[in-house]
């Protein structure tokens, strides 16, 4: 059976990141990868979110909230796209969970111009080592033209592409950045 896109994206991070990291979810959603994420850089870490969604923000904050970990991140409710201009250099991992906020409005997506943009961004931050994940959703408005873009971006950069299982279904995008 092939792995969710998402644990194999968990799986690649875990490899990289370690305690006193600084690390960015690009897309903090309802907060799943921001716990994973300040669970692995520990107390001396810090994880640096992002949402342009306040309802998003809002469910990440309470998620990391009750798993402890509300000193470890720092929330902003604006595109990925600005993470250059909140992050030095240095950066461990750059979780990107792309589509759109489960259980909200399915009209508002991740933008494939906004996300390019937040792509290179994450790749300049990234220190020798570090590692960048995307995961992709096809099969909604506006999925397919993004996941496009992605993959192209990705092998553009050196990046691999983990195909899905079957068509239509999430996919798993990692560059890594040379050690």
């Amino acid at each position: 059976m092939t792995k969710r896109a998402t644990v194999r994206a968990h799986e690649v991070v875990m490899k990289v990141v370690r305690e006193g990291d600084v690390v960015i979810d690009a897309t903090a959603g309802n907060g799943h990868d921001t716990v994973f994420l300040a669970a692995r850089i520990g107390e001396s870490g810090k994880v640096v979110a992002f949402d342009v969604q306040a309802a998003a923000i809002e469910s990440a904050r309470a998620r990391v909230e009750a798993a402890g970990f509300g000193k470890r991140v720092e929330f902003f409710c604006e595109s990925h796209a600005a993470m250059a201009d909140r992050v030095s250099q240095g950066v461990a991992a750059v979780m990107f969970n792309l589509g759109y906020l489960p259980g909200a409005d399915h009209g508002v997506i991740t933008e494939t111009g906004e996300t390019l943009r937040a792509l290179a961004a994450a790749v300049s931050l990234l220190k020798p080592g570090g590692v960048l994940t995307v995961v992709c959703y096809p099969g909604h408005a506006g999925g397919d033209e993004e996941a496009a873009a992605v993959t192209e971006w990705a092998r553009n950069a050196g990046g691999e592409v983990f195909p899905a299982a079957r068509e239509g279904a999430p996919f798993l995008v990692v560059v890594s950045q040379s050690s």
